[in-house]
Order: structure tokens, then sequence, then C-alpha cells
């Protein structure tokens, strides 16, 4: 068994070994195969220095997670074992070509859960021995911020807006290893909470429902809301001159009305309140509203620093919850009022995929950045910072910001 031999392998290897690195030649066209086990999906991907996707397989364990109420480490892991050979043969012949073809292999390496890390980490090491393959270490975040140059022209440096189950980051991308960190969430990201509002509110209870993901479920749910505004929901941080995130109090205002509700109505097990659309409707609008203060207030503040290109005034959102169209669409048109540009990858590419770390490591060649032979477990950081912390520059900087005004259209 595949993972009987990584483990073999990996113990053989010395920890220096590590520290052994060589430039990967960008002169000439460049192939670079792409693993992610960060969290919960296996991914898979083979990408070009043309920014052709060349072949690519995710499997998700969303089903299974929803299920069980949430993500549970061990699972993932065990899934990630058995499933990450299968990811990397499928993209390899979906992309019509062997792993001899490829020049390099890109592999998360921070951060994430640990456990699913080093599946994706030990497999990376047993195929660089195996094929004599180089390779490149990718941090996740930074893969989310840069996929979105696949598909659009957009130079350095660009705001980029990072929105996941995992993480909540507002961040200056000047280059492809070069981040300033400007903002961040002070307790759990937005992806986390409405996976957790999803599950109190027993929205997966209905059938229409019940194999979808909390977040997603929030934003499909909302679109059948009669009263949108029917909740009201405290914008959390308004009087902090910061770009920091909250999203714990949301959470746990929306608890306190699905409570009061169930009294009200006398509902009791798996029961649903009546109102759940308009409550969802009312909880993702919160959520908007705090997501578009902050990123207003980094917006001015880099205007402010002049950090960003006057010639190219562009803003990305990425991470999964940038897929919800509802969240999209009031960010665009808060950023379009400033004067600026929206943009985010594709649906299926803002959550979790192989896609985002081979292009990182695309990126990366032709940067010229070293890669290396093999990754030792002291090298995997689940919980490695993003870029240069300046949050400090963004409180003195004291820049005032108005709460944002939306429509009530779900």
């Amino acid at each position: 068994m595949w993972v009987t031999k990584c483990i073999k392998l990996y113990n053989k290897l010395s920890p220096l070994n590590g520290l052994t690195k060589r430039t990967l030649s960008s002169s000439n066209k460049t192939t670079v195969l792409g693993i992610e086990t960060s969290c919960d999906d296996t991914g898979c991907a083979v990408v070009n220095s043309e920014a052709t996707i060349l072949g690519e397989f995710l499997h998700s364990q969303n089903e299974i997670h929803v299920k069980y109420g949430g993500v549970n480490p061990i699972n993932a892991w065990e899934l990630h074992r058995d499933n990450i050979e299968l990811a990397v043969n499928t993209a390899l012949d979906d992309a019509r070509i062997g792993i001899n073809d490829i020049d390099a292999i890109a592999v998360t390496t921070k951060p994430g859960l640990l456990l699913s890390l080093m599946i994706g980490v030990k497999y990376t090491n047993f195929l660089a021995k195996k094929y004599q393959k180089p390779i490149i270490p990718v941090h996740h975040m930074e893969a989310h911020a840069l996929v979105v140059r696949i598909y659009y022209n957009i130079p350095f440096p660009y705001l980029a807006l990072l929105i996941s189950g995992g993480h909540c980051f507002l961040t200056v991308v000047n280059d492809v290893n070069d981040f300033l960190l400007i903002g961040q969430t002070l307790d759990n990201a937005p992806g986390e909470v409405m996976d957790k509002a999803a599950r109190r509110m027993k929205l997966k209870n209905m059938p229409e429902y019940s194999l979808t993901s909390g977040g997603k479920v929030i934003e499909l749910a909302a679109k059948n809301a009669k009263n949108p505004s029917l909740f009201e929901f405290p914008i959390p941080l308004q009087r902090n001159r910061d770009c920091d995130f909250s999203f714990s109090g949301l959470k746990d205002s929306l608890v306190r009305k699905v409570i009061k509700k169930e009294s009200e109505h006398g509902l009791m097990g798996d029961e649903i309140i009546p109102e759940v659309y308009d409550l969802c409707a009312s909880f993702q609008t919160s959520i908007t509203k705090h997501l578009a203060h902050r990123l207003e207030r980094a917006i001015k503040f880099c205007e402010v620093k002049n950090l960003l290109n006057k010639n190219a005034k562009n803003i990305v959102v990425s991470g999964g919850v940038a897929s919800n169209d509802y969240i999209f669409t009031n960010l665009k048109s808060v950023v379009n009022h400033l004067g600026y540009n929206l943009y985010r990858p594709p649906h299926k590419v803002c959550t979790d995929n192989g896609i985002m770390i081979a292009w990182n490591g695309i990126e990366k060649t032709r940067k010229g950045i070293k890669t290396c032979q093999f990754i030792s477990q002291s090298d995997v950081d689940p919980t490695a910072p993003l870029g240069v912390n300046i949050i400090d520059q963004v409180k003195e900087a004291n820049i005032s910001v108005k709460s944002p005004r939306f429509s009530d259209v779900n």
C-alpha cells in the first residue's frame, strides 16, 4: 500500500534533506502538479506556465462531514489517505500526461489541519523521491490570493480579501511571496460561523439541504426569504478603527434568536422555526456588512499609505465564502463605488483545490524561488501566519468608515 511506502521512505530520509534546494529553470515551458490536502478536500491539478489547466480532480469529503456535523480531523485524515493516490492519478490522466512529464510538484505545507497536511506532504515526498522531481512548498492562503491571476491579468500590487471556513484575512499582495497583513479575524472565520449557524437552525433536517454545507445552505435558504430584514444583527467592531474581523458575536446573536423563536412557537427536537428563511437572509446580510465595512477601511488605508497600483485599481476576493454570490455582489457594489474593480476566481476555484496549489508553483517558478527535494515534518506549520503584520499601522491611521447599506434582495 502506498501509505506504508510513504511512511518507510519518510522515516529513512534525513530532515537535513529538506534544506537541499535548487532553482527550477523558468526559461522554458513548465508543468507543475499541485497537491492540496490542508483540510477536508483532496485536490490535485496539473497546470503549465501558459496558465493552462491541463487536468484536475477534487475528491470532496463534504457529504461525510455534513453527516457528522462538521470536519473531524481523524475522518479527514483517513479520507485523504484513501483518496490521494486516486486524485493524483486522475488529474494526470485528465491531463493526458505521466508523472515523468511533470517538472515539479507543489504541495500545501501550511496552514491547515496537521494530519491532513501530512498526507499530502508524505505522498509528495514519495513521488519526488521515486521520480526525482523537485518540490515547491505552498502557503495555502497565499495560493488563494494568487489563483485569480490564472483567469485575469491582475498586476501586483493588489488588495485581497480571503474568506473561508478556516480563515479571514485582508492582505496587500505585493508579489508572489510578498504579503502585508492588514486585517484578520479575532475569533471564528466566516465560513465556520455560517456552518455552525446552519447546524443550530437545523437546516440539514430539510431534505433539499441535507447534503449541502452550512454556508451554501444559508445562501440558498436566504433566497426564499419573504422579509429578509425581519431580524436585526449588530455589526461587529464598528467602533474599532482597524480592519480586523469578529464573527462569533453574530453566531451568538443568531442562537439567541433561534431559542427565542423556538420558545414562542413551542418547538422541540428537530422542528424548525417558520421564520428560518428570513433569519438566514438577515444573518447573511450582517456578515456581508461586516466584511464590506472592513474592506472599505482597508482600501482607504492602502490609499493613505500608497500601497496599491493607481493604474490598476483591483481588489480580489477568494476562499470558499467568496463563492457566495450575495456576498460577492454586495462587496462588488461597495468596491465599485470607491472606484475599484472586484475579481474572484470561478466558484469551484474559490474553495480548496489543486489548481491554486499548482498555479502557486508556477508563480514561484517564474519568480525563481528555490525548490527542495524533501519536506520534513518541522516544515509543516498548521498555524502559519500570512505575510508581514502591519495591523498596528492600520489602527494608528484611525480611518473612519460608515456602515454600508445593502438591498434586501438576497
